[in-house]
Order: C-alpha cells, then sequence, then structure tokens
C-alpha cells in the first residue's frame, strides 16, 4: 500500500500507484456553480493535491494524458466538455519572508515571475516573450503582459496558498499588511489586474484555495468576483475524508494485523475527524493529511501506532497559524479558548467576512478559528452556530498553546522537563506525587496573582495542560459514562505500553472552607470514584489506579482508592 503523504502532484500519485481517494465528482459540481470560485480549507487537508488534479483535467497539453491519468476515476467515466481545453497558469505563494515590505514585495514578485515564465514555456509562446518578462517590475504589469500575450487563448488560472504569506503578516505587522492587501498595494494591484482579465475573458475559469478569507476580504472591490464555497453544504466533503473513505484506507491493517475494525476507526475518528463546514451537513470529515500520516508511519513489525500521532511538521503549521488569535483583543480572545476547554462549545454568529479596519468581536474571532480549523460547526439555535473543538489533535494543540498563554500572562515558568518525568512516573510506578508536585508549584505561584480567580474548572484545565504536554496518554476529560462524568481518565494508546492507566477525580475547597468542609470534599469524591467503579466500561479497564485529588488552589491531598 503505496501512502501519498506528502504527495501533492496528482499525475505522480495516479502513475506511480499511490492510493488515491477519489474527489474527482466535484469537477461537474464546481463548473455547474459558476467560473471563479474560492475553497478554503484548514492546514494540511488535501487542497494542493485537489489542485493539481484540476490542473491534470483541464490542461489542453494532456489530452494523451487523460485517459491514463482519469480513466479508472469517476470523472473519466463522467468528462466534462471543459476537460483538455485551457491554457493552465498554476501559482502558489508559500515560502515568503514577511520581515519587511521589500522581503514580501520580492518574494510575490518572485513567485509570479517563476509562474509566468513556466506558463509561458509550456505554451510554446516563443524566447521573445519570455524574454520581455523582465521589462515589467511588478507582480501587476507581469500579469497585465502575459494576459496580452494570451488574449485569444482561455485560461484557467488556479493558485494555491493564497494566504500563505498573508496570515503570517497580519500576525506580525498589521500595518504591513494593510499596506500591501490596501488600496494602492501590490497585492491588490495584483488581484485587480486578474479580476480584469476575467471581465475581458482572458481569465475563463478561476479556483483559489487557502486557509482563511482574511486577505480576500482586505482587497474588498479589487476583486470582488466568484462564490466562495468554503461553507456550502454541497462542499462539505470536497477535500479531506468521509468516514467510508477512512474505512476503506484502515481495511489492509485490518486485515494484516488482525485488528479489531471497529476499535480502529474509533481511535482514527478520536484522533483525526469532526470537521463541519456546514451546520446542516450530514457528515463529518477527517483531516486528510493527519489520516495519510498516521498511515504512512504505522508500524507494520509491530501492527503499532505511530509514537506521535500527529507530525511535527503539521503541528509546526497549526502553531503558526495560532499566531492569528492575537487578532483583535487578546483577552477576549482567550477567554475564548478558556471556554472551549473548559465548556467544550462556544456559540457566535458566523462571519463569511472580516473587516479588519472595523471591530474585530468575538464572533469574528470564533469564526476565524473555525477557517483555521481549531473549531468545527457542532449545531446551531435559532440564530447561531454552536462551535466545538473536532479531535484530539487540535485539543492537545489547544493545550500545549495554553500553557504558552498561562505563562505569559501569568509571568510564570512551567518546566517542561520536569512534567513530562512526572508524567513517566506515574506511568511507569503509580506514583502521582511528582505529578502533584508539578501541579502544586503552579498552583502557587498563580495564587500570588491577585485576578486570578480559582475554582474547580482551572484546577482541572492547570491538571490537564500538564498532563497535555506528554504524548504517553490518550487523555479524556468528562467523558459522558451512564450520566456519569470522570474529571480525567488517562487511557494506555499504542505505540506505548505502560503498567498503569488512571481515573483522577479532582475537588475543590475554598481556602477559608475549615476542616469539616475539607473532610466533606475528601468524602464526596471518594464516594464518587466508587460510582463510577461500578461502570462496565469503568471496571473492564485493566492496570487501572483511582486517585482523589483535593486542592483549595494552593495546597493539594492526594487520596488513593483503587
Amino acid at each position: 500500500m503505496k501512502t501519498p503523504y506528502g504527495e501533492s502532484n496528482f499525475k505522480k500519485v495516479i502513475s506511480q500507484g499511490f492510493i488515491y481517494i477519489d474527489k474527482t465528482a466535484y469537477i461537474a459540481k464546481l463548473e455547474d456553480h459558476g467560473s471563479y470560485h474560492f475553497l478554503l480549507r484548514p492546514r494540511r487537508f488535501g487542497k494542493s493535491l485537489f489542485i493539481s488534479m484540476l490542473e491534470h483535467y483541464y490542461d489542453v497539453q494532456r489530452t494523451d494524458e487523460f485517459a491514463a491519468l482519469f480513466g479508472k476515476l469517476y470523472i473519466g467515466q463522467h468528462p466534462t466538455p471543459l476537460k483538455n481545453t485551457y491554457q493552465v497558469l498554476f501559482m502558489e505563494f508559500s515560502g515568503i519572508e514577511t520581515g519587511s515590505h521589500a522581503q514580501v514585495f520580492n518574494g510575490f514578485n518572485a513567485n509570479t515571475s517563476l509562474h509566468l515564465q513556466a506558463f509561458l514555456e509550456r505554451y510554446g509562446y516563443g524566447d521573445a516573450a519570455i524574454a520581455g518578462l523582465a521589462n515589467y517590475q511588478t507582480p501587476a504589469d507581469k500579469m497585465k503582459y502575459v494576459f496580452t500575450l494570451a488574449n485569444n487563448q482561455k485560461i484557467l488560472l488556479l493558485i494555491d496558498e493564497y494566504d500563505h504569506f498573508a496570515n503570517a503578516l497580519l500576525a506580525e505587522d498589521p500595518g504591513l499588511f494593510q499596506s500591501v492587501m490596501g488600496k494602492g498595494g501590490f497585492v491588490r494591484s495584483f488581484y485587480e489586474t486578474i479580476k480584469t482579465a476575467t471581465q475581458r475573458g482572458t481569465v475563463d475559469r478561476l479556483f483559489i484555495t487557502g486557509v482563511t478569507p482574511l486577505m480576500l476580504d482586505s482587497l474588498t472591490s479589487g476583486f470582488n468576483i466568484g462564490k466562495n464555497l468554503s461553507l456550502h453544504q454541497d462542499f462539505n466533503t470536497t477535500m479531506g475524508f468521509t468516514q467510508t473513505e477512512v474505512v476503506s484506507l484502515l481495511q489492509p491493517l485490518v486485515e494484516q494485523c488482525k485488528l479489531d475494525a471497529d476499535t480502529l476507526l474509533g481511535d482514527m475518528a478520536h484522533w483525526y475527524n469532526g470537521y463541519r463546514f456546514h451546520p446542516k451537513a450530514k457528515e463529518t470529515v477527517y483531516n486528510a493529511n493527519m489520516v495519510l500520516y498516521f498511515l504512512d508511519n504505522f508500524r507494520m513489525e509491530e501492527c503499532a501506532y505511530p509514537e506521535l500521532m500527529l507530525d511535527d511538521n503539521i503541528a509546526s503549521d497549526y502553531r503558526k497559524i495560532m499566531a492569528l488569535f492575537h487578532i483583535g483583543d487578546r483577552e477576549a480572545n482567550y477567554q475564548v479558548l478558556d471556554e472551549l476547554i473548559n465548556v467544550g462549545t462556544v456559540t457566535a454568529q458566523q462571519q463569511r467576512k472580516f473587516e479588519l479596519d472595523k471591530d474585530f468581536n468575538r464572533d469574528a474571532f470564533i469564526s476565524l478559528l473555525a477557517y483555521m480549523g481549531f473549531v468545527t460547526i457542532a449545531g446551531s439555535t435559532l440564530t447561531q452556530t454552536v462551535f466545538a473543538i473536532p479531535n484530539h489533535v487540535i485539543r492537545e494543540l489547544y493545550f500545549q498553546y495554553f500553557k504558552v498563554e498561562l505563562e505569559r500572562r501569568n509571568q510564570i515558568r512551567i518546566p517542561d522537563q520536569a512534567v513530562l518525568q512526572a508524567i513517566e512516573t506515574l506511568a511507569l510506578h503509580d506514583d502521582i506525587q511528582p505529578l502533584i508536585n508539578e501541579m502544586q508549584g503552579v498552583l502557587q505561584l498563580l495564587s500570588n496573582r491577585d485576578f486570578v480567580k480559582m475554582d474547580e474548572k482551572h484546577v482541572k484545565t492547570l491538571l490537564l495542560t500538564l498532563l497535555y504536554q506528554s504524548p504517553v496518554y490518550f487523555i479524556q476529560s468528562e467523558r459522558e459514562m451512564n450520566q456519569r462524568y470522570p474529571d480525567i481518565l488517562l487511557l494506555e494508546r499504542s505505540p506505548y505500553s505502560v503498567p498503569h492507566q488512571h481515573l483522577i477525580e479532582l475537588k475543590y475547597g475554598k481556602k477559608s472552607a475549615k476542616a469539616d468542609g475539607w473532610n466533606a470534599k475528601r468524602q464526596e469524591g471518594i464516594e464518587q470514584v466508587h460510582e463510577y467503579l461500578q461502570l462496565p466500561t469503568i471496571a473492564a479497564l485493566p492496570k487501572l489506579s483511582v486517585w482523589v485529588v483535593l486542592t483549595n488552589g494552593e495546597e493539594v491531598e492526594v487520596v488513593k482508592e483503587k
């Protein structure tokens, strides 16, 4: 089984026998929805491979390859009249430095030149036409020049990673972002040139992908063409994998390793599923690259999961885009994150456009999180949308980010190595005290901050923040079990084999509470965990240790009940 993890060239994937999940049925749907489209999805969702598929389908010079590339796919059996009828201009804008106006301009200009030169070479415009590019200094002028040369042709313009540099720029330097994207900015002029080419018929079709609409919205009337299909119900599963598609990908693992299919699928769903891009969409989708990473790194010799369930490259991408959490009111944004972690959902009016020169409010921030993939649509009320964290990968990233914010806001330092060692001691030796010591140390630092409001919810969040710094356990918080909700379950996960799993129940008592109040909280916790132990799901867990942790925000006491 050849897994196309990291592969984004459609021809290579098809011709070299990689697994390919057929998304070609969406070609006809796109054609039915007009000519100029934007389809935005979170990082690593399969956007580049999708756009490469469009390139190979429409390219007039790939007619002879059509049967080999598409013959076994849906569109090969149901081709549209537009197949192989376009000169395709492909462009992408990743890898652009954003330290200064000059760096942004030079990077954007260089990318534009490279893609235009490749276009002129591919379609035989000649050496003189290629040399003529050097006479033009700006991206807009270079585009005008090429569009003039191609005046009698039909062009399909494909733009991948359109906002890759822009999102970083907005997070680092909003003023520079506005000067580049706003009126008179070279990026806006670039897109105005494309708009003019659509009006004159040179650019007959357009497809743009990226993560957020922030850049498009900043261009305003300079580029007010096309449809944003990102939140359209019909395109919910265009990118990413459906459950049926994931089942087909997992089948070789199930057969070769004799794995339980339901357990494996359940684990995959916990880690990678959960994305919905319209309230009425019937299906959720899995992040495509995360699934492919799992398959590519599954240890067939041992039939074991990857040690890291999230590739460092993917994690790095998401951490970079987390910088957008700083847009608007950082304190208000922090409260949204706190609510997501502690409540599990947030409610907002979903925004389709973002006006950065106006108040960037709570609704805008939550909607931005949805575009980035940090929340997903979980339902709706009469007038608002309910959002939730989609899966365990994103929850883990939240807690890693929450640690950074906790340290920044309170000017403290949580020792990474000591926390990792404490969790390893818990896993290997059934000794919770080192973890409690780390927790108590942070609590004492926080108690010196007058503005910190401490309660049981915040204590649990702190403990989870520490636990999420280690990959050893699969962490479940307040998982519903027969209408009971254990605070924290630490469950063994492949490939880590540990001699101890854990159930932790937290109890918080105010500092003003007397001994009787403290004893009552302890007894309440003990009774609760014994009720949990009667639940079949809990009773069936092997190697389970059960703890009651009591704290008043500074001192911590531990009772072991099993």
